[in-house]
């Protein structure tokens, strides 16, 4: 996590000097090259920052939310407290350190550090970053890995609040109930009984790697119940 005081630069591109900055970003993803991800930033919903950007140590740019470019978008959602990054046709040249970062009375904080890595072969990836099922059903997602990553932990965790799964089954009377297995090449993640509030982005991982899913649960239709008189109705309209 960095901290940084802002000053005004006369420009669109924050300056700042360090106030508080310390660690190595402990996220890694990895992307074949022409290929996109879409990266989830969540800021504090209590105290929502004045400015979201998306920040590169690669051309040291400064992108803030709903901006669109051609392989680059940058969303806001305010309604779910989070912006989101999408990056497409990456390529080599991509690769390096990039923040999530949000502004609150001239205090910038990175809320999200990541590295990226183009590579033919990716360290984490997923059949589909993005998976949905109705309420009350099942949904499973599955989570691939380089064979440098067999004797990692494994892990499927939600990014709002940080709770991670591991090898193993988890029971909650407030959760789904999610289960892992591990094959040796991929594990895969089993969500059972979906609930609404399970709705949100999660990442797999193995390691240091990781790659983000975004899980929509669908309301499930109410049950109509038929009465006997409603039954007698359409067997008379039927003679």
């Amino acid at each position: 996590m960095r901290v940084m005081l802002m000053q005004e630069s006369g420009n669109d591109e924050p300056a700042f000097r360090c106030f508080l900055c310390f660690g190595e970003p402990n996220h890694i993803l990895t992307i074949k090259p022409g290929g996109f991800v879409t990266i989830p930033c969540h800021y504090d919903e209590k105290n929502p920052p004045q400015k979201k950007y998306w920040h590169s140590d690669n051309d040291k740019s400064y992108i803030y939310t709903n901006t669109t470019e051609e392989n680059l978008s940058v969303i806001d959602h305010p309604d779910q407290s989070l912006f989101t990054v999408t990056m497409r046709n990456l390529q080599s040249k991509h690769t390096g350190h990039y923040y999530c970062a949000v502004e609150t009375d001239g205090q910038s904080t990175d809320i999200f550090v990541l590295y990226l890595q183009v590579q033919s072969a990716p360290d984490v990836s997923v059949k589909s970053s993005s998976v949905s099922g109705h309420e009350g059903d099942n949904v499973s997602v599955q989570c691939f890995y380089s064979s440098g990553y067999q004797k990692k932990t494994k892990q499927w965790c939600r990014y709002k609040d940080k709770s991670c799964y591991r090898v193993g089954r988890t029971d909650t009377s407030q959760n789904s109930s999610v289960q892992i297995s591990d094959d040796g090449r991929s594990f895969t993640v089993l969500m059972t009984g979906l609930r609404l509030s399970d709705s949100g982005w999660y990442f797999c991982s193995a390691g240091e790697a990781l790659n983000p899913v975004q899980l929509t649960v669908i309301e499930a239709e109410p049950v109509s119940v038929t009465t006997e008189k409603e039954k007698w109705r359409f067997c008379l309209s039927q003679n």
